[in-house]
């Protein structure tokens, strides 16, 4: 148990001074931290908003706004699984949406099992659910069809609603340029965003609730404007508000969407006004050529979020895959755009229905705190420490200084942000590090008094006590690592501290403590033990 080999004593003393180098950041300012050499770390721990003061906003999803996005895309599905059917086109007629069902009329009877059954091959099976389908297709009233979604299908379709809303929020924060934010479900149809060192969340707001749905359609020309006032349109085209006010007639079918965008910037028009430039894939750029160039001398609209921001008209064939989005713009809310249209459009539209901004003024009487709470368990258990066990007892109190700043080297290079609970998961593992040498160190004066000698007793006193240590330490980490699966956010940051603080804890007592006592022993040669 006393003995090193040389390999084992320098990997030992290799994770201590890379645990300090990952530490040694933190002792620094952020300018100081960013200045030093390229090749030394200079990772800080993450201070989270309860320390670092930011903004804090639940969204809230409308499930209904999901089964209508649902519907509309399964409409346009059946329209084109309609058209291609296999035996030629199957012709129907007045198909609905109403009463959040899909219906509608075959008009060849003698087609109908044809289309059921085509209709039935854009159903989709559901994951983890034997036989069980995302929509039902039935037959009523002898040749009408009606397809609904089942509850398993709404389900699974807001799920995967809100996964991508989720990584589409972090894109757009992720474009702001902020640090660490927290983004989590909570609930089916909840999102949780907690973005430290953002004071003014009214930004955020504005870039999180809009749904960024980008659509380029066709003004519908034919369009009477009275009775476009009066709201009714052609078959085929609906009303939408322009943006400066007012309103126009388009046509309900895009000619392409925001979802083949692949960049966004901002830039200048030709009158050197802030504008947004856009750039298509090649799908996207070879439908938008196509579309131009069947509509030349025509206007479209550009749609953004159902309201019409410009309507130009196509004076030539758009055929770069690029264009250039025009209007009374600054530079701020050019850039909003911009980050809107590259993040994506989220799946479902988002409402902010609760919302919180700390002050750093508490964070950092948080982290004052914390911090004299902690000199305060050092100094106590240190002082406890030598008084109870002289030598040994300093020996516990360097594994103790050398397991903090190894926590905070661990924090650091992994990336993990430190909150109020956090702290208190610090200075409890502070006083629960010295646990393992007092089990050590009263298990070698207990060999002491049964009459062994000095080299037997902390031979014995270690390997003994090593067991228990392992067997305790464990089932705190186990407790540790549930807490941080089933807990919500100030528990997961209590347990990440605690397990990290336990693994520490472990390998300062049981391996650093007797690596010094290995070579004071060898050094030494002492006839008694003052412990």
């Amino acid at each position: 148990m006393l003995d090193f080999p040389q390999w084992k004593v320098w990997s030992i003393i290799g994770t201590i001074v890379l645990g300090l180098l990952f530490a040694m950041p933190n002792f620094l300012t952020e300018r100081q931290a960013a200045s030093l050499p390229s090749f030394l770390p200079n990772h800080q721990i993450s201070l989270g908003l309860d320390l670092r003061g930011g903004s804090h906003l639940m969204l809230e999803a409308s499930t209904d706004d999901v089964r209508k996005t649902k519907l509309e895309s399964l409409e346009e599905t059946v329209r084109s699984e309609l058209r291609q059917a296999d035996g030629g086109a199957i012709a129907y007629t007045d198909i609905s949406t109403a009463g959040g069902k899909l219906s509608l009329i075959i008009t060849d009877t003698t087609r109908l099992d044809a289309a059921v059954e085509t209709l039935r091959k854009v159903t989709r099976p559901l994951s983890g659910l034997s036989g069980a389908r995302d929509v039902e297709v039935n037959v009523v009233d002898g040749n009408r069809i009606v397809l609904t979604e089942t509850d398993e299908g709404v389900a699974q379709s807001i799920d995967n609603a809100m996964a991508q809303a989720v990584e589409v929020i972090r894109k757009r924060i992720d474009e702001l340029g902020t640090r660490e934010p927290t983004i989590v479900r909570q609930g089916a149809n909840r999102i949780v965003v907690q973005v430290p060192g953002l004071q003014d969340p009214s930004a955020l707001k504005a870039l999180l609730g809009k749904t960024a749905k980008l659509e380029f359609k066709l003004v519908d020309v034919t369009a009477d404007p009275a009775e476009v006032a009066q709201g009714r349109t052609p078959p085929g085209s609906q009303i939408l508000p322009l943006l400066e006010g007012g309103a126009i007639a388009v046509k309900r079918r895009a000619i392409i969407s925001g979802d083949q965008l692949i960049d966004s910037q901002v830039s200048q028009d030709q009158n050197g006004a802030p504008a947004v430039s856009f750039r298509f894939d090649s799908t996207g750029g070879r439908r938008f050529a196509q579309a131009t160039q069947e509509n030349v001398g025509k206007p479209f609209a550009i749609v953004l979020d159902g309201k019409v921001i410009s309507a130009p008209n196509i004076n030539e064939p758009i055929l770069g895959g690029s264009g250039i989005i025009q209007g009374s713009y600054t530079v701020q809310s050019a850039n909003e755009l911009a980050i809107l249209l590259r993040s994506g459009k989220l799946p479902v539209e988002l409402k902010v229905v609760e919302e919180r901004t700390v002050g750093p003024d508490l964070g950092a009487d948080s982290i004052r705190a914390g911090a004299i709470a902690a000199a305060v368990a050092v100094l106590a258990v240190s002082l406890l420490m030598i008084a109870s066990y002289g030598r040994f007892g300093v020996y516990a109190v360097i594994a103790l200084v050398i397991n903090v700043l190894l926590i905070l080297g661990v924090m650091s290079v992994g990336g993990f942000t430190l909150t109020l609970p956090g702290i208190a998961g610090l200075v409890l593992t502070i006083g629960a590090a010295v646990d393992a040498n007092v089990l050590i160190n009263e298990r070698i004066r207990e060999e002491q008094r049964k009459g062994r000698g000095v080299i037997a007793s902390v031979e014995v006193g270690f390997r003994d006590a090593t067991r228990t240590i392992w067997d305790a330490n464990s089932l705190n980490i186990i407790v540790a690592i549930i807490m941080f699966i089933f807990g919500s956010g100030p528990i997961k940051g209590f347990a990440v501290v605690l397990s990290i603080g336990i693994a520490t804890s472990v390998f300062t007592a049981v391996t650093v403590v007797r690596l010094i006592v290995a070579r004071w022993l060898a050094r030494a040669r002492p006839a008694a033990l003052s412990i």
